[in-house]
C-alpha cells in the first residue's frame, strides 16, 4: 500500500484530524492514536453506541491502534518522544500552545528527529487575532461569509446537515498538507510544520462566491446561479411530499429538462434576470407537484436532464451507483459481527485502500508498542 511504511502518531479527537488520519490509514499508514488514559477521545462518548463506544467513533478509527499516555506526566512525556524518535508524522488538533507548554511541539520534536512532520489542525491557525479562539464547524462557517449566503432568499442561514469546515477545511487540507510534506521530505530529508486552519479551508472553497464579489457584485443568500436563485440548479417538491433536484446550468441539460415536463417555452428563459427567475421557479413547481416523485423518474430516466431523486439516507445506502463504487461496504468486527463502514473515495488502481481492522478500544495497543520502542521489558 501507498503508506505502508509510514508512521503517524495521532492525538488528535472528534472529526477533522481523525478522519485525516483514517484517509492515511485506508493507505497503509500505522497509525497511532494517542489517547488520554482517562478521557480517550470524546467521540467514544458519543449515542449511539454500537458496545461502548460510539458509531461515530467506529466509523472514524478504523485501521488504527490506540495507545494511552499521559502527556503530562513525565514518564508519559518520555515514551511519547521515543515514539517521535520512531515516527514519519505526528497530527494534533489542540488550540496553539498546548504543546509548547508541554514540551511536545514542533521546534523541540524537530530536534529528536529532523525528519518528523508535523501537522497542526485548528480553527483559526497559528498566527492571527482569532488564533486562541474556540469556535466549531458553524463558526468557520460564519467567519468565512459562507453561512450567510446559505439557505433561501427570505429565511435564516441554513445550517449544512454535514460538517463543510471540519472535513472540507480542515480534514483534507490537513491530508493534502502531509502528503506534500512526506513528497519533499523524500528530496531533502527534511519534515516540515503543516499549519491547516479550518477557516482558510473554508475561504478556499468559495471560488463561485468571492471573485464575484471581488468583481464588484452583489452576492445574496438564495439569489445566485448555485445557491437557489435559478430555476435550473433548484429543489421542486413532488406531488408525494418528496423532492427532485435539477442541476441543468447548461443548455443542452436545461433543454432536456424543459421538454421532460413539457414546456419547451420555458428554454430561451435559462439566464434570465432574477426576477424572471423567481417567476420561472413557481411555475416549475406548480408543474412538478402534478406528479409523484417517481413519476417523474420514470419520464427523466434516460434523458440527459441533470435530474436526480432527493434520496433519504436509507435509499443512499443502498443506492447501485454508491454500492458498485463500494462506499458503502460490510465488514467483520470480531464483537459486533456484520457492520457497515462508509468506503474509500479515493481509488487507485495499483494500490487501493483498504478496510482492515476495526477501530481499537482505548488503549488496546500499548503494551504492544512500548514493548516495541523498547519502553517496558518483554
Amino acid at each position: 500500500m501507498p503508506l505502508h511504511s509510514i508512521r503517524v502518531l495521532d492525538l488528535t479527537r472528534l472529526l477533522p484530524g481523525p478522519y485525516c488520519t483514517m484517509m492515511l490509514a485506508d493507505f497503509g499508514a500505522e497509525v497511532i492514536k494517542v489517547e488520554d488514559p482517562v478521557a480517550g477521545d470524546y467521540l467514544r462518548d458519543f449515542q449511539p453506541k454500537t458496545d461502548e463506544d460510539s458509531a461515530f467513533f467506529h466509523s472514524l478509527n478504523r485501521n488504527k491502534k490506540s495507545i494511552c499516555l499521559d502527556l503530562k506526566s513525565e514518564k508519559d512525556r518520555k515514551h511519547f518522544l521515543m515514539l517521535v524518535e520512531t515516527a514519519d508524522v505526528v497530527v494534533e488538533s489542540f488550540r496553539p500552545g498546548v504543546m509548547e507548554r508541554l514540551g511536545l511541539d514542533y521546534e523541540n520534536l524537530k530536534d529528536i528527529n529532523p525528519g518528523i512532520i508535523y501537522c497542526a489542525i485548528t480553527g483559526y491557525g497559528q498566527t492571527g487575532p482569532y488564533k486562541d479562539k474556540p469556535g466549531h464547524d458553524i463558526n468557520f462557517l460564519s467567519d468565512a461569509g459562507l453561512l450567510h449566503v446559505m439557505g433561501e432568499k427570505d429565511g435564516k442561514p441554513v445550517i449544512p446537515a454535514t460538517q463543510i469546515a471540519d472535513i472540507g477545511g480542515g480534514a483534507y487540507p490537513a491530508l493534502t498538507g502531509i502528503l506534500l510534506a512526506l513528497l519533499e521530505r523524500g528530496k531533502s530529508g527534511k519534515g516540515q510544520f503543516v499549519d491547516v486552519a479550518m477557516l482558510d479551508g473554508v475561504v478556499s472553497w468559495m471560488h463561485m462566491l468571492l471573485p464575484s464579489f471581488f468583481a464588484g457584485q452583489d452576492v445574496n443568500r438564495g439569489e445566485e446561479l448555485l445557491n437557489g436563485g435559478f430555476a435550473c440548479y433548484q429543489v421542486y417538491e413532488t406531488k408525494d411530499q418528496r423532492h427532485l433536484s435539477m442541476g441543468g446550468i447548461e443548455p443542452k441539460f436545461w433543454e432536456a429538462f424543459c421538454e421532460g415536463i413539457g414546456r419547451t417555452e420555458f428554454i430561451p428563459l435559462l439566464n434570465k434576470p432574477l426576477h424572471v427567475q423567481e417567476q420561472l421557479i413557481e411555475q416549475i413547481g406548480e408543474i412538478i407537484a402534478g406528479k409523484t416523485l417517481e413519476e417523474w423518474l420514470k419520464i427523466f430516466s434516460g434523458k440527459d436532464a441533470c435530474v436526480s431523486a432527493v434520496q433519504t439516507l436509507d435509499e443512499a445506502a443502498k443506492d447501485p451507483q454508491i454500492m458498485a463504487r463500494e462506499m458503502i461496504q460490510s465488514v467483520q468486527h470480531p464483537q459486533l459481527g456484520n457492520m457497515k463502514q462508509i468506503g474509500i473515495p479515493i481509488k487507485l488502481s495499483e494500490s487501493p485502500g483498504r478496510i482492515i481492522t476495526h477501530a481499537p478500544k482505548r488503549g488496546e495497543h500499548t503494551n504492544e508498542i512500548l514493548r516495541e520502542i523498547g519502553a517496558v521489558k518483554t
